[in-house]
């Protein structure tokens, strides 16, 4: 899948080149919700943004002309209430994946709000975009030497609770301490003794799941993880997910046939569901091995989230992440994060 390229005059009036992505991620790089929500509504109303590819350092602009779906994610996306009203006026679509953790005793995640602020802010959202299009996430789990799997466990039901009627699904994965070097690097800094999960520890932690999810009955699945959990009914999850996207905007027919979805219903006067037919693989091949998303374009930077999360992979440093921020506030709309 390929995305189309136009011709757009950016903000020095120049004509430049622009890629046209139909799906937009905001962002596995940063909290763009939480600390660029102003810049992200500013870009999307110019109709372009720039973006740094991290890989070979080129710069390439976006434009949103073709834009019909945007996938944020966020640990604090209240900001985005005042904001959502614009993208139904614009008939964009749109999904969140709200990571909703309890680290709280252990500073973790010493820039977000408290987990009482943040569980209103989940119903607040719930509340304006609809059921279904909130995603809780508890991403990552960690052990340390004084948080065992059954810590977890209890803040896992303790959220999960809190959410019953608000959300359907629970997306959750592991702390990958051992494939990023400064993060193993940050949590020795910062004093805390980490644990690898065990296959025991894996094993009860998922028996646990599918037992208080006999009361919630939400859909619980892991983000980009290989090992196994379907006996205990954990699925491999898409967070960039076409059958969420057939699910609750198969109306919006240029996003389906961009996806290659056929919706054949052969049933008119029956409750029956029509058929689904996917005519394309659009699996994004440029993410992690076991992620399973399909593609999209994401517009956020590196090292640009001032959470300051102890665990966090996207900042070379939260020195760095927090420099960057502040020189952002000195020009808060302009091209590029």
């Amino acid at each position: 899948m390929t995305w189309d390229k136009v011709q757009i005059t950016n903000d020095f009036g120049e004509p430049v080149q622009a890629l046209a992505p139909v799906i937009i991620s905001a962002s596995r790089a940063t909290d763009i919700p939480a600390f660029y929500s102003d810049w992200f509504f500013h870009r999307l109303k110019t109709g372009h943004s720039l973006h740094l590819n991290p890989f070979n350092g080129k710069k390439n602009y976006i434009s949103y002309k073709n834009v019909r779906l945007i996938v944020f994610w966020s640990k604090n996306p209240q900001p985005l209430l005042s904001s959502l009203d614009y993208l139904k006026e614009r008939s964009i679509n749109y999904y969140i994946h709200f990571t909703l953790n309890d680290y709280e005793n252990e500073q973790f995640e010493p820039g977000i709000p408290s987990l009482t602020s943040r569980l209103d802010t989940f119903k607040r959202l719930v509340d304006k975009a609809g059921f279904g299009k909130v995603i809780w996430r508890f991403d990552p789990l960690i052990l340390t030497h004084s948080l065992s799997v059954e810590d977890l466990l209890y803040r896992i039901e303790y959220i999960g609770d809190r959410l019953y009627g608000y959300t359907e699904k629970l997306v959750f994965s592991f702390a990958d301490i051992q494939e990023y070097p400064r993060v193993k690097q940050n949590l020795r800094k910062n004093n805390i003794h980490y644990s690898d999960f065990l296959p025991q520890d894996l094993d009860f932690l998922a028996s646990e799941l599918c037992n208080l999810n006999k009361m919630w009955k939400y859909t619980i699945a892991t983000c980009a993880e290989q090992i196994n959990f379907s006996q205990q009914h954990i699925q491999f999850n898409k967070c960039i997910d076409d059958d969420l996207i057939i699910k609750y905007f198969s109306d919006d027919k240029l996003l389906m046939n961009y996806l290659g979805i056929q919706i054949v219903d052969d049933n008119l006067f029956s409750a029956e569901t029509p058929t689904i037919k996917k005519t394309k693989r659009n699996k994004d091949k440029g993410q992690r091995r076991f992620c399973n998303c399909i593609i999209s374009k994401d517009i956020g930077e590196y090292s640009t989230c001032p959470h300051g999360c102890l665990y966090c992979y996207a900042n070379t440093s939260a020195e760095r992440a927090m420099d960057n921020y502040n020189e952002h506030t000195k020009k808060p709309f302009s091209e590029m994060i």
